[in-house]
């Protein structure tokens, strides 16, 4: 019996022991620092007491209602993680993204704005930014998850975010595959008409008959799923198949 309860002593002891080593070294664990860049005063104020007070492993260091005070910031104070909203006055979310990319890699920029349109979630996405999350769909609990999860060398997108992004990447896709299928003479039509050219005047600047131009823009309506020039000509302007000049 000495000798059980003599185990068990040393058991106690180690387990004691164990979770003070833990406790110990996890006390020198550092620290997340964070920027927040919203021109709006209150919403800075609201989201630095929500993070600073609920997540000990998280800490706003610093807050700019512009781009030009979130440099003069970083030049002094170390961050691991940037909240960047979208619109501010004097610079947009894309730009500063992409300075901090070059200027300052390591910095992990997380994308917190009411602004997720897809264009404006794709020109953050071209720039390669961390992470996006919208205002309106997401609460301190995920912000903070948000956090966490880009310093740990990961993405994350908000639901609403990630539907977005789908959406940008199957219309990508689907623009990639009919650029593909046209034609050499296709796209000769197509810009013709961009320059407001009429049938009978492409027709004679390539060489063809009337009916050949119709018979090569019916295809192409066919193709886009639209039913006139004007469809045609802003269609291929949106998507990038042709210029506007």
């Amino acid at each position: 019996m000495q000798y059980i309860a003599s185990i068990k002593k040393r058991l106690a002891h180690s387990y004691a022991l164990k979770i003070n080593l833990f406790l110990h070294f996890n006390s020198f664990k550092k620290m997340i620092q964070v920027i927040i860049v919203d021109d709006h005063r209150l919403f800075r104020i609201g989201v630095k007491a929500a993070i600073n007070d609920d997540y000990p492993d998280i800490c706003v260091v610093g807050d700019a209602e512009n781009g030009k005070e979130f440099f003069a910031i970083l030049r002094t104070t170390p961050a691991d993680v940037v909240l960047l909203d979208i619109n501010l006055p004097d610079m947009n979310g894309s730009e500063i993204a992409r300075r901090l990319r070059s200027d300052y890699p390591n910095l992990k920029v997380l994308a917190l704005s009411a602004e997720t349109t897809p264009e404006t979630v794709n020109a953050m996405l071209e720039v390669g930014i961390d992470g996006f999350i919208s205002k309106q769909q997401s609460d301190t609990a995920e912000l903070a998850h948000a956090i966490k999860t880009v310093v740990s060398g990961l993405e994350y997108y908000g639901q609403d975010i990630a539907t977005i992004i789908y959406g940008i990447y199957v219309s990508k896709k689907k623009t990639t595959t009919i650029t593909e299928e046209f034609t050499e003479r296709e796209r000769e039509i197509i810009i013709a008409c961009r320059d407001g050219l009429l049938c009978k005047e492409i027709a004679d600047r390539m060489g063809v008959s009337t009916n050949t131009i119709n018979t090569h823009k019916k295809r192409i309506f066919q193709k886009l799923g639209i039913n006139t020039t004007i469809e045609m000509v802003q269609y291929a302007l949106k998507k990038g198949i042709i210029s506007i000049e």
